[in-house]
């Protein structure tokens, strides 16, 4: 970070966790009214260390493009495509944040955080041939996803991804959708731009190392609280209007703390994650695209295996993955306790039920950890024929925490997503869950604001600036054609990215 001010004895608002969440929410606020004051508070030494880091996530710039678990097919047959279209338009909403940001020089050049990526699925077998050409034929209805090419042609397949198709029994049946537009980002990158900016406003403070132990709201309805220096042991009271949770993993235990109505009956599942990571660049040259399979029976969404081309730290690189794991851990850099000492009388219930409605994905999360180095190169050779072992490494990538909440009919049930759960006075809010998070976080803040800012966003001079900043709010970029070719033709020009017509 470039600057540090002196802490705010009252701030307006208290931001837990420096990742992507917060540091979205800290840089729309401090647009919105810059006289605001913010502290950030962060348990450990850097900015986006957890599930922000380029390494710690898929990086896949989640639009629905090519992520098969958005699109369960129905037991009737046919294709749900509703979450899908709702991920799609918020990732254009995002990329219309970000090139605000970039117009207005408040974040580094976009070459830094996002750069253009064709996003393909992959299949292979009668059934899921048969799948991926009725999620075609679905999705091409929705101008969201115009110019996805469908094929089964095995050599266009390899003109597009000869990795993939090197090496693979010419009479395998298998097919493949490809779209241009797709994109890889490096959360990572963003989120410490976003913070570069927002430690050089006036009012704004970073604490790293620091960690809040406890919270509690007084009879004025501020929020009190404790927080503790790892370095020295030394703790402080911070006094707020407002708290955004924004801790990855750490967020469930923080909400807790609380003790608000909302929270209560929220547990967390953990799983853990590992990629193969290409050290021949070679092999990493042959290939040019993120393409994603269809997940294991069983297999939590975040564990969808792909085949992944990334920019990290200015360099390509090739990862396949997630091997999903198990751990007790919220957080990477976490306790073994989390688990544990997440369990309450109001939300042991609901994690039971959740736990037996799942007794397929504990027996698959088994046997990923019991797993042999060849057992990972069998899965890599599915999409990759000709790996070899020297040619690749295994690297940890994050910790997530999958979300159980009450049910009524199931007594709890294990949600894949994210959830923003906000106390009735709006008086903070927590972030909990994980993909297709960091992708729609632009959208899920418009949605905090609206919840927790409602007095100030119907303002003029809000509604005003967030048009600004993001100017199809208050139209939908699903229903209107016209406006999502404007605006993607003008977020890609300004963010270096590929647009339909040249695609």
């Amino acid at each position: 970070m470039t600057k540090k001010n002196k802490s705010v004895e009252n701030p307006d608002v208290v931001l837990i966790g420096a990742g992507i969440m917060s540091a979205t929410l800290g840089a729309m606020l401090k647009q919105l009214q810059p006289d605001l004051t913010i502290e950030i508070f962060e348990r450990l030494d850097i900015v986006a260390g957890e599930s922000s880091d380029a390494w710690n996530n898929a990086g896949t710039g989640h639009s629905a493009l090519c992520e098969l678990n958005y699109t369960p097919q129905k037991i009737d047959g046919s294709i749900e495509t509703s979450k899908a279209v709702n991920i799609a338009e918020s990732f254009e909403v995002s990329k219309e944040f970000w090139a605000y940001l970039v117009e207005q020089k408040l974040v580094e050049s976009p070459e830094k955080f996002i750069r253009s990526i064709p996003h393909m699925s992959f299949v292979w077998g009668d059934d899921n041939v048969d799948y991926l050409n009725k999620r075609h034929k679905a999705l091409e209805q929705f101008h969201l996803f115009k110019g996805m090419q469908y094929t089964e042609d095995h050599q266009l397949i390899k003109q597009w991804v000869p990795l993939i198709m090197e090496g693979r029994n010419p009479e395998e049946k298998v097919a493949a959708t490809r779209m241009e537009i797709g994109t890889d980002v490096n959360f990572g990158s963003l989120t410490r731009s976003l913070f570069t900016y927002l430690t050089a406003q006036p009012g704004v403070t970073m604490h790293m190392n620091h960690e809040v132990c406890d919270l509690k709201q007084d009879e004025n309805h501020n929020w009190i609280l404790t927080v503790r220096d790892i370095n020295t042991k030394a703790k402080r009271k911070v006094t707020t209007k407002f708290i955004f949770i924004g801790a990855g993993g750490g967020s469930l235990s923080l909400l807790e703390k609380s003790d608000i109505p909302e929270g209560k009956g929220f547990g967390g599942f953990p799983v853990s994650g590992q990629w193969l990571k290409c050290v021949n660049p070679e092999v990493i040259e042959q290939h040019q695209a993120k393409v994603y399979g269809k997940a294991s029976v069983g297999a939590p969404p975040m564990s969808v295996p792909h085949l992944d081309t990334r920019m990290i730290n200015g360099k390509k690189a090739l990862l396949f993955g997630p091997y999903a794991g198990f751990s007790t851990k919220f957080l990477k850099h976490g306790s073994f306790l989390d688990l544990p000492l997440s369990i309450k009388a109001n939300n042991i219930l609901p994690m039971m039920k959740a736990g037996l409605d799942n007794i397929p994905l504990t027996k698959y999360l088994i046997d990923q950890v019991r797993q042999s180095p060849e057992d990972r190169l069998e899965a890599l050779k599915e999409y990759c024929p000709t790996a070899k072992m020297e040619d690749w490494e295994l690297e940890v990538a994050g910790q997530r925490v999958q979300v159980i909440k009450k049910d009524p009919v199931h007594g709890g049930i294990l949600e894949f997503g994210t959830e923003v759960v906000t106390a009735g006075d709006g008086s903070i809010a927590a972030l909990l869950g994980a993909s297709p998070g960091a992708s729609t976080s632009v959208s899920i803040m418009i949605d905090l604001l609206k919840r927790c800012f409602a007095s100030q966003l119907y303002t003029h001079e809000w509604q005003t600036k967030l048009k600004e900043m993001i100017p199809s709010y208050g139209q939908s970029l699903a229903e209107n054609s016209q406006l999502l070719e404007e605006t993607r033709a003008r977020t890609s020009e300004v963010l270096n990215l590929v647009t339909l017509e040249t695609a």
